[in-house]
């Protein structure tokens, strides 16, 4: 019974991380990408100088406050973020309801206190689009793309848990990794992989499902608040609602000095440190400054908040980031899927952990893949649509994404800055390259596309760092004296990558050469079977 229970559960953990694997393999290397989203942008943007974290929140607030005076007057909300860690490197002002001739409504610019003037970068997607490709899958619409991202994310988590029905040995699976072996080595990386990761992997997919909760289940908003999207607009403004707000009075009051409400919040959080400036109504009667707590300080994604009278600098009201157990827990996983609270060390686990849950996935689809070519090989029947369908999106998502991915870094130097809608074209350069990828792979034989793909990846990241020397001032011979550790060990990184898929270049040709491209990649029946393969 326990045995037929077992092979119920290889068969739906073989379907279920089949149907859906390349787009959780792409979530996944997306995803994992957004772990250092920041340094990617700073990458992206060459022009900008080394972040500096010691310039005082008041000097850069007065500094800030005299910009949108003179760029957004008469605004309904100024918004001065302030540097604290790696996650905001750069002052950022923002804007929203200005009035004038010649006034942007609106803005959004990272900002040079010193100068007074917003900070001069090339026009680029940078990192934040390519964390936000993970859920948004960037072209879709978001109902689809929000249904599809659940479905899969739900998937991932039944093939998780069957996973661990089916390895009975799961303990000894992962101090098992026999190299050289050929075929038993693939079966044997997806196990250690799979089971090194497997409390990350169970935490970012349940924490995934939880991100957008009340997309997948708005039954549990309409039970309170009633059907239609007027009432789900109520229940979202009572999530994000803030005390002692007021319109605005349409009478002139100048704006108390800042100095004093930043003092008084730092007493009150016994010097912890002001994250944001939110001011309402500003230069109004009715105008009020919300100060903002770190909420990056800890996996609590949530801040205390404070609410001032923007006139006379009194306290009106207090939020506190822990409204009631049941948000806290939410934002807890928010915060842990994130992971904006990371040190360098956590942070460098995030990525490798990341990491590891793309490789299950892609030694979990090669394994479906080199298993029915076994069968079919061994009855010597010709390999039907389907298998070849399933070999050539193997190898165009698991090699051909990360050349993509890196097909858009090049843009980001060799596109002029002076382009319109450059940062669309970045990111139409890496769908498009992606897509020149899956060609190549329904046209090549499978034997040789994984080996010319894994080439083509090696030259593509490690050809990055000399396209960056040639192209701008920020390269390896400049970033290493200076000590500026985000711009060298990008590069760095771009070359150990390409190190790595030179490495498995060479390899995948060796055995191609031989004839043996299509048998490196196999499985033998009883592997297969330890594995509960269907």
């Amino acid at each position: 019974m326990k045995d037929h229970f077992r092979q119920s559960m290889a068969w739906l953990h073989t379907w279920v991380g089949l149907l859906l694997g390349w787009v959780l393999y792409f979530m996944f290397v997306t995803g994992t990408a957004g772990y250092l989203d920041t340094e990617i942008d700073r990458w992206m943007q060459p022009e900008l100088p080394v972040s500096r974290f010691s310039v005082p929140a008041e000097q850069v607030t007065l500094a800030s406050l005299a910009y949108l005076e003179t760029h957004a007057p008469n605004a309904e909300r100024w918004f001065i973020n302030l540097p604290l860690n790696r996650n905001n490197p750069y002052p950022r002002v923002s804007w929203n309801g200005a009035k004038g001739a010649g006034i942007a409504a609106k803005g959004n610019l990272q900002f040079d206190p010193a100068a007074g003037a917003a900070l001069a970068g090339r026009d680029t997607a940078g990192g934040q689009t390519l964390y936000r490709m993970h859920w948004k899958l960037h072209y879709l619409p978001s109902v689809v793309s929000d249904w599809l991202v659940g479905v899969a994310t739900m998937f991932m988590l039944i093939a998780l848990v069957t996973g661990v029905i089916v390895h009975k040995k799961i303990f000894a699976d992962f101090f098992t990794f026999r190299p050289g072996k050929g075929q038993r080595s693939w079966l044997d990386a997806h196990n250690v992989v799979s089971v090194f990761s497997l409390p990350f992997q169970l935490m970012i997919t349940w924490s995934g499902l939880i991100f957008m909760m009340f997309i997948y289940m708005p039954l549990i908003v309409a039970a309170w608040y009633g059907p239609g999207e007027d009432n789900r607009k109520v229940f979202l403004a009572e999530m994000a609602d803030t005390p002692a707000l007021a319109e605005a009075s349409g009478q002139p009051a100048p704006l108390v000095a800042p100095d004093g409400v930043m003092a008084e919040a730092r007493r009150h959080w016994n010097g912890a440190p002001i994250a944001a400036l939110d001011i309402r109504h500003p230069n109004d009667a009715h105008a009020r400054i919300l100060v903002r707590g770190d909420f990056v300080a800890g996996p609590l994604r949530a801040a205390d908040l404070l609410v001032f009278d923007g006139v006379t600098g009194a306290l009106l009201a207090e939020q506190r980031a822990r409204h009631s157990n049941a948000k806290a827990l939410r934002d807890v996983m928010l915060g842990l899927h994130e992971g904006l609270f990371a040190g360098p060390v956590l942070r460098a686990l995030y990525v490798f952990s990341g990491l590891l849950g793309a490789a299950m996935i892609a030694t979990g689809l090669v394994l479906w893949a080199v298993k029915r070519r076994q069968r079919i090989e061994k009855a010597a029947e010709a390999p039907h649509f389907g298998l070849r369908l399933v070999e050539r999106l193997n190898v165009a998502t698991i090699i051909g994404l990360p050349v993509a991915i890196a097909a858009y870094f090049w843009a980001n130097r060799l596109l002029p800055p002076e382009m319109a809608n450059r940062a669309d074209w970045e990111v139409n350069c890496l769908f498009l390259v992606w897509l020149s990828l899956f060609l190549h792979a329904g046209l090549r034989p499978t034997a040789k596309v994984w080996a010319e793909q894994a080439w083509l990846a090696a030259l593509s990241f490690a050809l990055l760092p000399v396209v960056n020397a040639l192209t701008t001032s920020r390269h390896l011979g400049h970033s290493l004296p200076e000590g500026d550790w985000v711009m060298a060990g990008f590069d760095l990184s771009m070359l150990a990558l390409g190190a790595a898929f030179a490495i498995l270049a060479r390899y995948l040709t060796q055995r191609s050469r031989t004839g043996r491209a299509t048998q490196a990649l196999s499985l033998p029946d009883a592997a297969c079977q330890r594995a509960g393969e269907a």
